[in-house]
């Protein structure tokens, strides 16, 4: 995703520490995984991916005590991580109540910029706000819904918005049978992201996303092909997708903002309409 050793590790780190936080966990400790062509690309720099990995687990408040690494042609570098939870706070991705307010607490766009990067280059601003979007725990925003008691919350990876979305509206026994819907003004977007989508610089994991849970999204008409790319953009270390209690959105929104979340953006409603994703403009 991009070419600082540091910043390759500090991004991984980030990525695998959300799942324990998208759940309402906290870390305990984690351990690394390594994959590397040591012949090829050298310790020194390995040592640079685990210090930037090291980072990101210094900020999140826990230690790295071991790990495995191995000999392998490609680089590849993530966490385990290990936490706790209080078993009567747990959070899945379903439990989403009728009414609920839908929030995002990352702006979108990471992998469209990051082929942006690969095919022509990004640099300046648009660069720095890339990596530290990439780069950011998710800590601030899962204490916030925590505190405003979240119903249902998934991190959004490579699947991205509609596919972390449609796993929200899965339901199950004893569950709401909900739909949602989005405003696509709301969503908070890396800048550059919808320009570069228009010049149909998009990864094909986003194209993918949108061939498969695109075919049962209501969009409005107004939105074109660019748009619809961004809604299915396949993230890395992407932001948490929180079902509020609408009574509570205010107070989310103040507290994850306070706590320094890059973005405490409410994105849409979930409704009546069961498993059923509106996107409007």
């Amino acid at each position: 995703m991009v070419d600082d050793p540091f910043q390759f590790g500090r991004i991984a780190a980030a990525n695998a520490l959300s799942d324990v936080y998208a759940m309402g966990g906290r870390p305990l400790f984690a351990l690394n995984i390594v994959g590397w062509p040591m012949k090829v690309l050298g310790p020194e720099m390995l040592g640079r991916v685990l210090a930037g990995g090291a980072a990101a687990c210094d900020e999140a408040g826990i230690s790295v005590v071991g790990g495995h690494t191995v000999d392998d042609q490609e680089p590849k570098f993530g966490l385990s991580v290990t936490g706790t939870v209080d078993p009567a706070r747990i959070l899945r991705n379903v439990g989403a109540r009728r009414g609920d307010a839908l929030f995002l607490t990352k702006p979108l766009g990471s992998g469209i910029l990051t082929t942006v990067l690969k095919r022509k280059g990004l640099a300046g601003e648009r660069f720095d706000r890339l990596v530290e979007t990439m780069a950011a725990l998710n800590r601030s925003g899962a204490e916030a819904m925590l505190a405003c008691g979240a119903r249902a919350a998934t991190d959004v990876t490579g699947f991205g918005l509609l596919g972390h979305l449609a796993g929200m509206l899965r339901g199950g026994e004893g569950l709401e049978d909900v739909g949602v819907d989005v405003s696509f003004s709301a969503l908070p977007l890396l800048p550059g992201v919808l320009d570069a989508a228009r010049e149909g610089l998009v990864p094909g994991g986003s194209r993918k996303n949108l061939a498969y849970f695109g075919n049962g999204v209501e969009f409005d008409p107004s939105l074109g092909e660019a748009e619809r790319l961004v809604t299915a953009d396949a993230q890395t270390s992407g932001g948490i997708l929180a079902a509020i209690p609408a009574d509570r959105a205010q107070e989310f929104e103040s507290k994850a903002r306070a706590a320094g979340t890059l973005a405490a953006a409410r994105i849409g409603t979930f409704t009546a309409d069961a498993k059923r994703i509106r996107v409007r403009s």
